[in-house]
């Protein structure tokens, strides 16, 4: 029996016509052998070589030589990235997940690359119920700090399309496939102006103009859903928070002394890696079947999802990427009565990575007048992939229910 609490209230690429039932279909991007030169790149960094971007990174196990010789090649650029991503795709398929062993077969895909106002490439991913399927809505994603809209979020995104949602998702810039420095946020508002302006041109494609609109955000992205709202009020016919990184606890918050020193650094060296992490790899899974698979993680991986994600950001973080992070929950901290939208949180009430407590203090402080709190007993922060089996299913379909009964 669930014992969840419930409380309630009322680019250059062209996109892709392959359509596959595989979990992993073949990447249809131009995946270029070696990372671009790029006059902008650092010399220090464009020397640096794979064998030395691999004395950083542990070996992982249960993969082949060459495949660990991919994985420690340097991933500040969006090129590498995709190379890697395509090489492990293989194998990506044969890994003992619930979320890749039993998503559901005869969901349509595909992915593209579009340019943004900025000039970046952002990698975009569409998953759409298998014809004769009545579709509903649309389910826009916003992935946390660290991850992609690859690999697990895929296994998610095909449970919901099932269920007659198209669902759509992009990497942000600097994260995944899309082009950026790795792991480096210039700026949180305009990572929340790319998610808006690429959402914006999704709601007009013709598959689901004139549909309920939601978008649901993880962990850090559940930041940036929530300041996409104060920016975008009237948007979206819903958000769905999980594990929503909107507040830094107290006993974690750098005192005003060092946050003042952080952001004197993150003028001088913005993107330098040199705020420490803790690891906190055995806090994501509580399954420790799952947490197999995280038990290899790279040093100084505050946020990855597992080791065989190879493309999330995996290192230190970046002075002005941790500025930004702080500022940005500063500031929704402040502004969550702001918050009008009808509301699904959903976090495990043992997370020690983001504090169930914040989510509960949302839901009490937000003025939205239809609002869902779900707090699962002796859940960890990756409820949607490091629980059992059960637990995974019982939220994916919370969260369906949620949105079947506002469509």
């Amino acid at each position: 029996m669930d014992l969840s609490s419930t409380f309630r209230s009322q680019s250059t690429f062209l996109p892709s016509k392959h359509n596959s039932p595989s979990l992993y279909p073949r990447p249809i991007l131009s995946i270029p052998f070696v990372s671009p030169k790029n006059p902008l790149q650092p010399l220090r960094t464009r020397r640096l070589t794979v064998a030395a971007a691999a004395a950083t990174k542990k070996t992982i196990e249960g993969v082949s030589e060459e495949l660990n010789s991919i994985a420690s090649q340097n991933l500040d650029y969006a090129a590498a990235r995709r190379r890697v991503r395509f090489a492990f795709a293989p194998f990506h398929q044969q890994l003992d997940h619930f979320l890749f062993k039993m998503a559901p077969a005869g969901v349509r895909t595909e992915e593209w690359i579009e340019r943004n106002s900025k000039g970046l490439e952002i990698f975009f991913r569409r998953w759409m119920p298998e014809p004769g399927v009545k579709i509903k809505g649309t389910v826009c994603f916003c992935h946390g700090y660290g991850d992609t809209c690859t690999f697990f979020f895929e296994g998610i995104a095909r449970f919901i399309a099932a269920s007659g949602y198209v669902v759509y998702a992009i990497d942000h810039p600097g994260f995944g496939l899309s082009e950026g420095l790795h792991g480096y946020i210039y700026s949180f508002d305009e990572l929340a102006d790319n998610v808006i302006e690429q959402y914006a041109k999704i709601k007009e494609r013709p598959e689901v103009k004139g549909l309920p609109c939601f978008i649901l955000g993880q962990s850090m992205g559940g930041a940036v859903t929530l300041k996409v709202h104060f920016k975008d009020p009237h948007g979206w016919d819903g958000m769905i928070l999980v594990a929503p990184m909107c507040k830094i606890a107290d006993e974690v918050k750098p005192p005003e002394p060092v946050a003042k020193i952080l952001t004197f650094l993150a003028k001088v060296m913005p993107t330098a890696k040199l705020v420490p992490q803790k690891d906190l790899s055995e806090l994501m899974f509580r399954d420790p079947r799952k947490k197999k698979m995280v038990s290899q993680c790279f040093l100084q991986s505050p946020y990855i999802m597992a080791v065989y994600n190879v493309i999330c950001y995996d290192d230190r973080t970046r002075l002005r990427t941790a500025v930004e992070l702080l500022n940005a929950t500063e500031e929704i901290e402040k502004q969550v009565e702001k918050v009008s939208s009808p509301l699904l949180i959903l976090h495990g009430a043992a997370d020690k990575v983001t504090d169930p407590a914040v989510s509960r203090f949302l839901y009490e402080n937000a003025s939205s007048k239809d609002k869902t709190l779900k707090l699962y007993e002796e859940g960890y922060h990756c409820i949607l992939e490091g629980e059992p089996d059960d637990r995974i299913l019982t939220v994916l379909n919370d969260i369906i229910s949620w949105l079947d009964a506002r469509c």
